[in-house]
């Protein structure tokens, strides 16, 4: 699997043809932001070595939310690396759990899949948690309650770059929300999109092509008229 680059210093892994992992350069090594499904953790070992760089280069894992596509890789990846793995406290429970709960989704659809054990994973403790407004390895952390309870979106200051996890999906022509049914709480998802800024330089998705350049203002014009 090959890093793409997505603005100096942030590269994009596609983990699968669907989703999305990013490697951020700190000044104490790189972070990674969501790690995938079981699969991924090699394929983002991969990555490193295409950059020249080791494994052990990452120093953090930064966990958007505890989704089996984003953590899956989890536990894995923390022994591979050897880095701290962060999560908000929101969905901190769900991440040792090994799986999303009952309540965790709106829908009965949601729920029914979440039983499903191909969507498990190993249970893993995270080393701490994110906190609204912190910035962990240049990237500040914002709260964006919905579609988990303790969904992250993560701003890199020093290139103006929005990660938004799965608070945006961009698998169309246009940004756009997830299923209702797959949320915690659809209807927390508004407030929590007007948090997000809409002056960034370039926007790194979950689960679509990111958007960079005059790109970007597909985003912005989205998110104007969703809030």
């Amino acid at each position: 699997m090959t890093a793409e680059p997505l603005v100096p210093g942030i590269w994009r892994i596609p983990t699968t043809a669907r989703d999305n992992a990013f490697l951020v350069e700190a000044d104490d090594g790189w972070t990674l932001v969501d790690v995938g499904w079981a699969q991924a953790p090699a394929r983002i070992a991969d990555a490193v070595a295409g950059l020249g760089g080791r494994v052990t280069d990452i120093r953090r894992i930064v966990v958007t939310h505890a989704h089996p596509d984003h953590v899956q890789g989890a536990a894995e990846m923390r022994a591979r690396t050897g880095a701290e793995l962060l999560i908000h406290a929101g969905d901190a429970a769900w991440l040792r759990a090994g799986r999303v709960p009952p309540s965790g989704r709106q829908g009965a659809l949601g729920r029914l899949v979440d039983k499903l054990p191909r969507l498990h994973w190993a249970p893993v403790a995270e080393d701490g948690t994110l906190v609204d407004g912190e910035v962990v390895g240049g990237l500040q952390v914002i709260h964006t309650p919905g579609h988990s309870p303790g969904h992250v979106v993560l701003l890199h200051g020093p290139t103006r770059t929005l990660l938004t996890g799965d608070a945006v999906f961009h698998r169309s022509a246009r940004p756009g929300l997830g299923p209702a049914a797959l949320a915690a709480d659809a209807a927390a998802r508004d407030a929590s999109l007007r948090r997000l800024p809409a002056d960034v330089a370039a926007v790194g998705f979950a689960h679509g092509s990111p958007l960079t350049g005059d790109g970007v203002s597909v985003y912005a014009d989205w998110l104007g008229g969703a809030v």
